[in-house]
């Protein structure tokens, strides 16, 4: 499956942003789509999942309450609303996939967009 990311840009703390991830492929449902970040010179974290159906979800405690992933299988694109956004988001986003697991996690995904860069100022 091949991502492409948009919706990144420079917002102010407190407002929000909506991050889309569109994907290609015929068999988008059966996969677990999930969010990550990167800050400068941090590891890549885990931000948040979803299973294929979007019956399960699974997020960093940093990010609970905040932020909100969803997904459209029709159109192939995973969203992820951002909300009350601090300047620690600061980082360059990326939408990853597996193929669909018993447990929602972090863990086994192995396609990756090329990241969106996302900028909250204080």
């Amino acid at each position: 499956v091949q991502l492409v990311e948009s919706g990144g840009g420079l917002v102010q703390a407190g407002g929000s942003l909506r991050l889309s991830c569109a994907a290609s492929g015929r068999t988008f449902s059966r996969y677990d789509m999930g969010w990550f970040r990167q800050a400068p010179g941090k590891e890549r974290e885990f931000v948040a999942a979803i299973s294929w159906t979007g019956g399960s979800t699974d997020y960093a405690d940093s990010v609970k309450g905040r932020f909100t992933i969803s997904r459209d299988n029709v159109k192939k694109t995973v969203y992820l609303q951002m909300n009350n956004l601090e300047p620690e988001d600061t980082a360059v986003y990326f939408c990853a996939a597996r193929l669909t697991r018993p447990t929602m996690n972090a863990q086994s995904f192995d396609s990756w967009g090329q990241g969106t860069q996302v900028t909250v100022s204080s």
